[in-house]
């Protein structure tokens, strides 16, 4: 199989992209760029600006964000997680950092691309919502956990 239909295979996997027609999938994969990270490698860093999101093709990355002096993990990504996202859609700095746990094959998704499909379809921009949605219940989930293991240890 060509890396392009790779691609589109991989994208159609992707619960944002279910409704995105076949033909603009292809030329979502033609625009990206696949990139490859070792364990250990950020994908992305917190307080960095945005302008790429990525699609976990392959392996593993933990999400973590910066509490004070600690950095707190608060999720761990895989294959057909898209993440990245939030900074693009916000134009503002990236709110956690991702490194890969293991070896991370990755599509690197532009931001004029993410921004021209969401205009163009509806229904992407509201799985888009929900993913975000859920993103943020799940990071403060974390947070007050992280806050009541403190508040055992005063």
């Amino acid at each position: 199989m060509s890396l392009l239909k790779e691609d589109v295979e991989v994208l159609r996997e992707v619960p944002i992209f279910a409704s995105v027609e076949l033909s603009k999938l292809k030329l979502l994969a033609f625009a990206s760029q696949r990139l490859s990270f070792d364990p250990g490698q950020a994908l992305c860093r917190e307080g960095e600006s945005g302008e790429t999101a990525f699609v976990i093709i392959q392996g593993s990355a933990d999400v973590s964000v910066k509490a004070g002096q600690s950095d707190i993990k608060v999720a761990t990504v895989g294959r057909n997680d898209f993440i990245g996202d939030m900074a693009i859609l916000c134009d503002m700095p990236r709110t956690a950092t991702v490194t890969a746990s293991d070896k991370c094959e990755t599509l690197v998704i532009g931001k004029s691309q993410l921004m021209g499909l969401l205009r163009s379809f509806p229904d992407m921009s509201i799985a888009m919502m929900r993913v975000l949605a859920t993103r943020l219940e799940r990071t403060n989930r974390a947070l007050a956990q992280v806050q009541r293991e403190r508040d055992q240890l005063n």
